[in-house]
Parts: structure tokens; C-alpha cells; sequence
């Protein structure tokens, strides 16, 4: 029996690039305690469906546009102290969602699978979001290979490293628009409400194998590569949704190393 169909071919290398090029991300978002910002980009994802619905446009493109534009605000808004910063990241995150769903309830005459929108359909992967992955992959590499060192500085001590003579802003800027890319590309794997798992679960699974950050870095790759083809192929010989089984087998993952000691 043949193990993975001709249409998969898509889904396996858009899965394992996704993996690839959520793990540098993932780790600072695990280190820094972001969490809750990746699930605010997350929210926004499904706002940018409904409006390239409404517009009738691509709705890839219009949902990495969307992703954008709210990391920019959230980066803006985080800059003034009124409000503490998981607040901000709670209004934006369900407002956005909300306004999606009310956006697309006002569209009756269009058509949509909102439960592959809301829990991924890795199958709909095609040349289009291979090439974005690519390029998206290309930059996270040359961002990571110029500002590995600051942003190591930049987690460990923030101050610290403005005194240092760290553009602290504009890294950060720059790191939270490649974090809205990446999840925006995200949701046809694993959908809007499971696209930050894929971020956090593999980055504190590897830390659990890791005594340095570029280990942890490495391990975290190779742990989301995992998942994501074990959850492919529990997916296909047990016909189950393919995000849920690829965040399934990425948390048994995590369980499992939770229980070995920490290096």
C-alpha cells in the first residue's frame, strides 16, 4: 500500500517548511512569554479570510496584508503604557475575531468551509503558498543570521540591551512581522484556533532536550518535523482532521518530554 497519495505531496512539503520556519520563531516566542501575542495574530487571520471574501480577492495574500497590519498596530500600541499588554492582546484578539465572524454572517451569498478556516485543510496547500513559504523561510534565515545574537541579548535583558546600542525596535518590529507572516501562512495547516501551537508546543517540548539555545533551536526543529508527518499519517490512515492530528501528536510529544529531566 502506498503510503502517502500523489495529492499529499503538497501538504508533506508545505507542512515540514512550515515546521522549519516556525521553530525560530517559536523559541523566542517560548522564551520571551508571548504566547498570547501569537494567538492575537492568530484571531486576526480569520478577519483577513472574511475581508478577502468580501473583496474577492486571494485570500492568502489578503490574510498575510491583514496579519501584517496588526502586528504593525499591535507593535504601535505596545508602545504606550496605559494599557498592561495582555490586555491590549485580549481586545485586539477577540474584537478581530468577532468583526471576522460578523463579516462573513453578512455575506449570503457566499459559500465558505469556516471548519477549515477555523482547524486547517492542509490538502488546499498549493504552488502559490509553497513559494511564500519559501520566500518567508528566506527571510526569517537572513533575519536569524544578522540578529541572533541581539535578540538573545534582547530576551535575556531588554534595558540592557538598549544600553548595548541594540535597535530594540526596530528588531522587534521586524521579528513581529515576520511572526504575522508565518501564522498567516499557518492557517491552512492548522487552522486559526491551533495555528500558535505549532509555534509554542515544539519550542517547550525541545527545551526539555536542550542546554543551549541553538540546541533548543535545533531540537525544536526536528520535533515540529515530527509532528507535523506523524500527524499527516495519523491523519491519513485514521481519517482524521489534519491540524487537530498534527497538534495531537506534537502534545503527546511534549507529555513525553515532560518527563524527562531537563539537561
Amino acid at each position: 500500500m502506498e503510503w502517502f497519495p500523489s495529492f499529499m505531496t503538497f501538504a508533506i512539503i508545505g507542512g515540514l517548511g512550515l515546521a522549519i520556519i516556525s521553530a525560530p520563531l517559536g523559541v523566542f516566542v517560548v522564551w520571551q512569554r508571548q504566547s498570547y501575542f501569537g494567538a492575537t495574530l492568530a484571531h486576526s487571520a480569520l478577519l483577513g479570510v472574511s475581508i478577502g471574501l468580501f473583496l474577492e480577492t486571494d485570500l492568502t495574500l489578503t490574510v498575510i496584508a491583514v496579519s501584517l497590519f496588526v502586528a504593525w498596530g499591535i507593535f504601535r500600541l505596545g508602545q504606550y503604557r496605559e494599557l498592561s499588554s495582555d490586555t491590549l492582546l485580549g481586545i485586539l484578539a477577540h474584537s478581530s475575531l468577532a468583526f471576522g465572524l460578523i463579516l462573513i454572517s453578512l455575506q449570503d451569498n457566499v459559500q465558505i468551509d469556516l471548519m477549515g478556516y477555523l482547524f486547517g485543510d492542509i490538502l488546499s496547500i498549493n504552488e502559490t503558498d509553497l513559494f511564500l513559504i519559501t520566500g518567508i523561510g528566506l527571510l526569517i534565515l537572513i533575519f536569524y543570521r544578522i540578529h541572533w545574537e541581539d535578540l538573545l541579548n534582547l530576551t535575556l535583558n531588554h534595558e540592557l540591551a538598549q544600553v548595548e546600542g541594540i535597535n530594540v525596535k526596530r528588531i522587534q518590529l521586524q521579528y513581529v512581522l515576520l511572526l504575522a507572516l508565518m501564522i498567516a501562512l499557518s492557517m491552512k495547516i492548522v487552522g486559526v484556533l491551533l495555528v500558535t501551537s505549532l509555534l509554542i508546543i515544539p519550542a517547550a517540548a525541545a527545551r526539555r532536550l536542550s542546554s543551549t539555545p541553538e540546541k533548543m533551536l535545533f531540537m525544536s526543529i526536528l520535533l515540529g518535523i515530527v509532528s507535523v508527518l506523524l500527524g499527516l499519517l495519523a491523519s491519513y490512515l485514521a481519517d482524521l482532521p489534519t491540524g487537530p492530528a498534527i497538534v495531537m501528536v506534537a502534545t503527546f510529544l511534549f507529555l513525553a518530554l515532560l518527563m524527562k529531566k531537563a539537561p
